[in-house]
């Protein structure tokens, strides 16, 4: 039987509005976020009421009481964006080198300018990237950092797999996602908040698609006992999950294991 080919699923403005189903789905995160670029921190600091101004920050503090120790000389930021938090690495951690990754050449370009006349500029390089295949030798770093990329990866497993692959043994992985609140009544108020409030003020700034797949894209997320799972497939072995803002968002930090191979699945039965 042939394929079933979907209509490309539009936003009322034109914008891109990606769809899960559809076989070009990476292509069209890759326009979403081109189409964003220019107003992507602006609208975030607004859209979360300046919360996202603290989750990277305690993001950060959490991961100094994960870490066992030991120094940190490389550092990889995947999905970095306009390097955001590929910034504030590098002033938490000011002797490492620090690499900034994304698919999209227009966050890139933002990323470099933001970062012309930022302090520890030296120590920043930014390469065009995807997290399904990271172009670096196998444990080639001390630490691996995202925020807010996990909901619009396609196969969170094999991206969990090869973030894994580039981390030496004791190396310390952090994701810092969007997650569902911890307590009924608090996601009752975020949802009414995020699924409805914040695709009206994407429309406002003709980015309607982008704003309507943000509230999708979290239901699309495992729940946090899974995500545990799935670090755990990918081969890490002390794990913590820490959630801020009641839960709206949590810091997901495990530690590489052993020699880099991702454990072979069960045998059942």
């Amino acid at each position: 039987m042939a394929d079933v080919l979907l209509p490309r699923r539009a936003a009322p403005d034109g914008s891109p509005f990606p769809d899960r189903r559809d076989p070009g789905f990476e292509r069209d995160v890759r326009r979403m976020f081109s189409h964003i670029a220019r107003r992507y921190e602006w609208f975030d600091h607004v859209a979360s009421l300046g919360s996202d101004l603290v989750w990277r920050p305690r993001a950060l503090w959490d991961l100094d009481r994960f870490r066992a120790g030991g120094p940190v000389r490389r550092i990889l930021d995947l999905g970095c964006g306009t390097g955001e938090l590929t910034r504030r690495v590098a002033r938490h951690f000011p002797t490492a080198t620090v690499v900034g990754v994304d698919f999209t050449t227009a966050m890139l370009a933002a990323a470099r300018r933001r970062t012309a006349g930022a302090a520890g500029r030296e120590r920043i390089a930014y390469g065009r990237a995807t997290a399904m295949r990271l172009p670096f030798p196998d444990g080639s770093f001390d630490l691996a950092t995202n925020a807010f990329l996990a909901r619009n990866l396609l196969d969170l497993d094999a991206a969990l797999a090869e973030m894994r692959r580039v981390l030496r043994p004791g190396g310390v992985l952090l994701t810092l996602e969007i997650t569902e609140p911890v307590a009924p009544a608090v996601g009752a108020l975020f949802h009414a908040y995020f699924d409805h409030v914040v695709p009206w003020l994407g429309a406002a700034v003709d980015s309607a698609g982008p704003y309507r797949y943000l509230p999708e894209s979290l239901h699309r997320l495992p729940p946090r006992p899974a995500f545990r799972q799935a670090l755990r497939r990918a081969g890490f072995g002390r794990i913590a999950l820490v959630p801020q803002s009641l839960g709206i968002v949590t810091t997901f930090l495990a530690e590489a294991d052993g020699d880099g191979r991702v454990p072979a699945p069960e045998r059942r039965g």
